[in-house]
């Protein structure tokens, strides 16, 4: 238990939290017991460890324990919905609690120098003309690396990894500076020194998805949310 700044328009007085890392001997609802005897007029729940039904027969007890305190019940640490991506040719797996829809998706091509001589018609062959090459990847998600290790296999080759960067602005500057050649969106702009070469056989496509927690789409908030990007993603 600590206590914060109140934001405006919170209660004044304790904000406590109740987290279930802390203690975890202690069933959460007796600590959500305590804090409120204690005083508390903000209760924030952060559950990471607490299984998902347990956890809403916990709140449910949290809540009733704090009405007749008039202390305001907040819960954090549950995401209801993520936007996340992966290739075609580097698919992602997701755990059987989630739920993933389908969103747009995007051709890839091979960033490399202006002066660099491609003359490849194919994905594979294009690989094998920058074999030499030391290759930029990306440091947050290893997609786009399983993907280049796929095409250059296929070539023939193991590709040299000289970089990990967390922006497509990033590997663009270590483009320019001479220093490797990565994956890019064919669809969007490049900087001065950059170009992109379609890749086809095998094609590279990024996919998107609205990920969320199986059965909470239908919770009326998030499925606005959900209608909404599926329907922007049509085109409606």
């Amino acid at each position: 238990m600590s206590t914060l700044p109140q934001p405006v328009g919170f209660p004044g007085g304790l904000y406590a939290l109740c987290d279930d890392s802390v203690r975890p001997e202690i069933p959460l609802v007796e600590k959500a017991r305590q804090i409120v005897a204690g005083g508390a007029r903000v209760l924030q729940v952060r559950a990471k460890r607490t299984p998902e039904r347990e956890l809403i027969a916990a709140l449910r007890a949290i809540v009733a324990l704090a009405r007749p305190a008039r202390a305001l019940c907040l819960v954090n640490d549950r995401v209801d919905l993520a936007l996340t991506y992966d290739f075609e040719l580097a698919p992602a797996s997701f755990d059987a609690g989630l739920q993933a829809a389908p969103l747009w998706s995007a051709a890839w091509g091979l960033g490399i120098p202006v002066s660099t001589e491609a003359a490849g018609t194919t994905a594979v062959q294009l690989f094998s003309d920058v074999r030499q090459a030391n290759w930029i990847v990306n440091s947050r998600n290893e997609g786009d690396e399983q993907v280049i290790r796929t095409i250059a296999s296929m070539a023939g080759f193991e590709p040299r990894i000289g970089h990990r960067a967390d922006s497509l602005e990033l590997v663009q500057d270590l483009i320019i500076a001479g220093l490797g050649i990565g994956l890019l969106p064919v669809d969007q702009p490049t900087a001065p020194g950059v170009r992109v070469l379609p890749l086809a056989d095998p094609e590279v496509r990024l996919r998107s998805y609205a990920v969320t927690r199986r059965g909470r789409s239908s919770w009326p908030p998030l499925a606005l949310v959900l209608r909404l990007l599926l329907s922007k993603d049509s085109g409606e």
